[in-house]
C-alpha cells in the first residue's frame, strides 16, 4: 500500500495577493479588485500544488483574509480587536479580536474556499478549519452580562458543525480541524485544565457528527509558525498527545520535523493510534529554508515505519507555511519545494518499504 502524504493547508499568499489585502485594508482598493486578486492567487496556487504530484491538494489558504483563525470573522461587527495575545518565542506577537456582544456567528465560511477550488481541479480537496477551541478565546475575560459563557460556546460549536458538514457537500474529501492552541494550552497552563476545557469543546462539535464524517475529519497539532518562530516548541509532546487521541476522527496530522525527540513521541503515537485511525507525521519544517532532500524524507518515513503500524501512518508538513496573511519568511518557490521533496520523498519510502 502507497504510504499517504497530505499538506497542512496555508502557502505564502502571492506578491500579487499581500499588496491587494494591504490596499483593502487601508480603504485604496475596491472590493472587486481584492476579489481578482483572490481569484488569481488560487488559481495559481492550485495549479502549482498539482505540480508538486500532491495526491489531495486546497487552495493553500489564499482566500483566508488575514489568517488561518479569523477568516470566520470577516465583516462581524460584534468584534475589537485587542483580545488574546498569540506570544511567540522570538518576542513578537499575534493580537486575536474579542466578542464585545451576542450572538457569535461566522461572518464567513470555509465551504466557500471549496466550491471555488472545486472548479479548478479533479483532484480530491481537503480544506482546513479553525476549531472551536481556538475561536472560544475571542470570548472577553470579563464576562458578557447578556451573553454568557454556555450560551456562547452552544452557538460557537453550532457555527463550527454547520462550517464542516458544508464543507462536505461543497466537495471536501477531507475537513482538517487546526488545533494549534492544544500546544499552546499546555504551554500557558501546566496544569492541563485548560488543555482538557479545548479538548470537550471540540469533543462537542464531533459529537454531532456521523460516524462516517468524522472518519473524514482530522485534527491538526503543532507548535506555532509565524515569521519563523514558535509558540510553544518548548513544551512536552507526551502532555498533549493522551489528549489529542481522545478525539474520534479518522486522521491527525502531527509536527516533528521540528521535534528534539522524536523517537519518545513517536513511540507514544503507536501506543495510543487506534484501529482505523492514521497519523500523518510531519517530515518538511515549514519554518526552515533549507529544503528537504526526498532522500532525507525517505529516511524518516522509513524511521516512521518502525514505530507506527503498517497501514497507519502517512506524511504531511509539521505546518502551514503562512497561516497569517503578511508572513513572508518563506517564500512560494520554497513551500512547494518542499512539498515536492515530500511527495517523492514518501513515495521512494513506499517503494523501499514494500520491497524490505
Amino acid at each position: 500500500m502507497a504510504i499517504p502524504t497530505e499538506a497542512i493547508g496555508s502557502i505564502p499568499r502571492t506578491a500579487r495577493l499581500v499588496s491587494a489585502i494591504k490596499a483593502f485594508d487601508e480603504g485604496r482598493l475596491a472590493g472587486e479588485e481584492l476579489e481578482l486578486a483572490y481569484d488569481d492567487a488560487v488559481r495559481k496556487t492550485v495549479a502549482q500544488l498539482e505540480a508538486t504530484g500532491s495526491p489531495i491538494i486546497g487552495d493553500g489558504e489564499q482566500r483566508k483574509t488575514h489568517s488561518f483563525a479569523t477568516y470566520p470573522t470577516e465583516g462581524m461587527k460584534n468584534l475589537a480587536q485587542d483580545g488574546f495575545i498569540l506570544p511567540f518565542a522570538d518576542g513578537h506577537t499575534r493580537c486575536l479580536p474579542r466578542l464585545t456582544a451576542g450572538p457569535f456567528r461566522y461572518g464567513a465560511s470555509a465551504d466557500r474556499f471549496v466550491a471555488r477550488t472545486r472548479l479548478l481541479t479533479r483532484l480530491p480537496i481537503k480544506q482546513s478549519v479553525i476549531s472551536p477551541s481556538a475561536l472560544s478565546l475571542f470570548y472577553p475575560e470579563t464576562p458578557l452580562v447578556d451573553y454568557p459563557w454556555d450560551v456562547f460556546i452552544s452557538h460557537l460549536v453550532a457555527e463550527h458543525v454547520g462550517e464542516v458538514r458544508r464543507c462536505f457537500a461543497a466537495g471536501a474529501e477531507k475537513v482538517q480541524i487546526d488545533f494549534t492552541e492544544g500546544r499552546l494550552a499546555v504551554k500557558i497552563d501546566p496544569s492541563l485544565r485548560l488543555l482538557r476545557s479545548f479538548v470537550d469543546i471540540v469533543n462537542m462539535g464531533l459529537s454531532h457528527l456521523t460516524a462516517e464524517e468524522r472518519r473524514r475529519v482530522g485534527v491538526h497539532t503543532c507548535p506555532g509558525n509565524d515569521l519563523g518562530s514558535t509558540h510553544s516548541l518548548d513544551t512536552n509532546y507526551m502532555d498533549l498527545l493522551p489528549s489529542l487521541f481522545q478525539f474520534d476522527v479518522g486522521s491527525f496530522y502531527i509536527a516533528m520535523a521540528c521535534e528534539s525527540d522524536r523517537t519518545h513521541a513517536l513511540k507514544m503515537i503507536g501506543k495510543l493510534l487506534r484501529p482505523g485511525q492514521i497519523a500523518f507525521i510531519g517530515v518538511t519544517d515549514p519554518a526552515a529554508t533549507l529544503v528537504e532532500t526526498p532522500e532525507e524524507i525517505c529516511e524518516s518515513v522509513v524511521e516512521i515505519a518502525s514505530y507506527l503500524p503498517a497501514g497507519q501512518f502517512g506524511t504531511t508538513d509539521d505546518c502551514g507555511f503562512s497561516p497569517f496573511c503578511d508572513n513572508s519568511t518563506t517564500t512560494r518557490d520554497t513551500a512547494f519545494a518542499k512539498i515536492r521533496s515530500r511527495v517523492i520523498g514518501t513515495a521512494l519510502a513506499s517503494q523501499k518499504l514494500k520491497a524490505a
